[in-house]
């Protein structure tokens, strides 16, 4: 009974490992595909080859990646970028905390499938109705997209000089587009739609004022910002 289902109660079925594979490899193949973006960008950003593919290979989470490279060509110091960087990562912890409980991996295993926790591989997994196909749609997701995304940011970065100025191609806007577009149907409720704004609004506002990187950091504070005043608002309705 390991692999007994999580939803099939609510949707009252499995899905065919064949539709998973093909939901998978879809995510896969259409997002690794932007790491050439990435690789063109971060070379363009005055880093290295082997800077560039170490990020994808380590760090795997493009929109932390291009936060990175972003502020670094702005002009940013090594650790507000880096900073920046990591507080975009760390959603990924909480995705892994309901993957842990849905994809119910061997221990010895966890270590490593925590490389591959990012918006897609939990978008894909979460949608399955069962654990069998979780895990598939997951490890599919997962495999397709670190091994191209990589690949494609090995070309990226080679190809950098013969595409010339980044900046007049646009794709320094690749991997943040990618990323909303995945994190929009993500946002059903008012709470998160208000969260969303004020980030949007804290980061694009203070872009003008602060150094590279450091908008991000407190657009980070919009999501207490919004449950303080919720929470205010609803203790002000219990008053009444």
């Amino acid at each position: 009974m390991a692999d007994t289902t999580l939803t099939d109660i609510r949707d009252g079925g499995a899905k065919p490992d064949a539709a998973v594979v093909r939901d998978g490899l879809g995510v896969g193949v259409a997002v690794g595909l932007s790491g050439f973006a990435f690789g063109v960008t971060s070379a363009g950003s005055g880093l290295t080859l082997l800077q560039t593919c170490a990020l994808s290979l380590l760090v795997f989470t493009g929109a932390s990646q291009f936060a990175l490279v972003g502020a670094l060509a702005a002009g940013g110091g090594p650790v507000a970028a880096a900073a920046g960087a990591f507080f975009l990562g760390v959603r990924n912890a909480f995705y892994g905390l309901r993957l842990s409980q849905v994809l119910a991996l061997p221990r010895a295993v966890r270590p490593f499938a925590a490389q591959w926790v990012i918006d897609e591989t939990a978008a894909v997994a979460l949608a399955q109705p069962t654990r069998r196909a979780a895990r598939i749609g997951f490890v599919v997701t997962g495999l397709s997209l670190y091994a191209l995304w990589n690949l494609t940011t090995l070309a990226g970065a080679l190809g950098a000089e013969a595409i010339g100025d980044t900046d007049a191609w646009g794709l320094d806007a690749a991997g943040p587009a990618v990323f909303l577009a995945l994190l929009a149907p993500m946002l059903t409720s008012t709470t998160e739609r208000a969260v969303a704004g004020a980030a949007v609004v804290l980061g694009l506002g203070l872009l003008p004022v602060l150094p590279a990187g450091v908008p991000v950091l407190v657009a980070a504070l919009a999501a207490p910002a919004v449950l303080w005043a919720q929470g205010r608002r609803e203790a002000s309705k219990g008053e009444r």
